[in-house]
């Protein structure tokens, strides 16, 4: 286990000590992981650094942009996913097999060979390079992993708390958003950080689609560090450290919410 845990979180480590050490240290031969000069310049830089500056501001914009995507991206994603769930969980309806093969094929299709068509549309839309573009291409292949991975949770609670609701005068939406939901909280908020890491890590639509800082999310601002002569090491990991603190962050403040959902879901007789 300790064998394991060193070989996953050395190259974190690695990330952390290059983005607060000196580029002579990063260029030292051979590597030493603890720098003779460490400094804090670079996330002053992108973080408060001035408006004349490229990397600050595109790199701020970038931080608001997937922000705001991942946010819209998790919230459709749930909206739609959760009831669509719902339906393949406890509907029985021809197709509904079928169906669901279908919406995972979706899922499982190769982003290269979506962009195209992918791109056609959005300049046939007029939305290339905004916002809304990512949020609906991201949204189509997140809502099928919502909808898979709530079915398997939605399916593993009894369907006798359907039945009683029914019983007492309850819709099926009223059984959804009282009783299932809540039971489900726990599945929720994971699937919620897995749908918001799908949209917040995304690259390559986001690289297509975008041109200016209105739209540029973080991993393609940080791949704006690489230059065409040069290659500052120390900024990218500097980059990269930033962008892993509101992920981390969410799943610290996500695991408190699923460990008490875990612990007080029991259903009360």
């Amino acid at each position: 286990m300790l064998l394991a845990v060193i070989v996953v979180l050395a190259p974190f480590a690695w990330l952390l000590i290059s983005s607060v050490a000196a580029p002579v240290d990063l260029l030292r031969r051979p590597l030493a992981w603890i720098p003779q000069h460490i400094s804090l310049d670079r996330f002053a830089e992108l973080t408060f650094g001035s408006s004349s500056s490229e990397n600050a501001e595109g790199f701020r914009a970038a931080l608001i942009n997937s922000t705001v995507i991942a946010s819209a991206v998790t919230l459709v994603s749930l909206t739609v996913g959760t009831p669509a769930a719902y339906a393949f969980a406890r509907l029985r309806f021809p197709g509904r097999g079928w169906l669901i093969l279908a919406f995972m094929a979706t899922y499982m299709l190769p982003p290269i060979a979506l962009i195209l068509p992918l791109y056609q549309i959005m300049a046939f839309l007029n939305l290339r390079d905004t916002q809304l573009a990512l949020i609906i291409i991201y949204a189509s292949f997140v809502t099928p992993f919502v909808i898979w991975i709530m079915r398997g949770y939605i399916a593993s609670i009894s369907s006798d708390l359907d039945d009683a609701a029914r019983v007492d005068g309850a819709s099926r939406l009223g059984v959804l958003w009282r009783i299932i939901v809540p039971i489900s909280l726990p599945g929720l908020l994971s699937t919620a950080l897995l749908a918001f890491l799908m949209a917040w890590d995304e690259f390559l639509y986001a690289l297509i689609m975008t041109e200016t800082t209105a739209s540029k999310t973080l991993p393609v601002a940080i791949n704006d560090f690489i230059g065409r002569h040069g290659l500052d090491f120390g900024l990218l990991a500097t980059g990269g450290v930033i962008a892993a603190l509101p992920p981390v962050v969410i799943a610290f403040v996500f695991q408190r919410y699923i460990v008490a959902g875990l612990a007080s879901g029991g259903v009360k007789g």
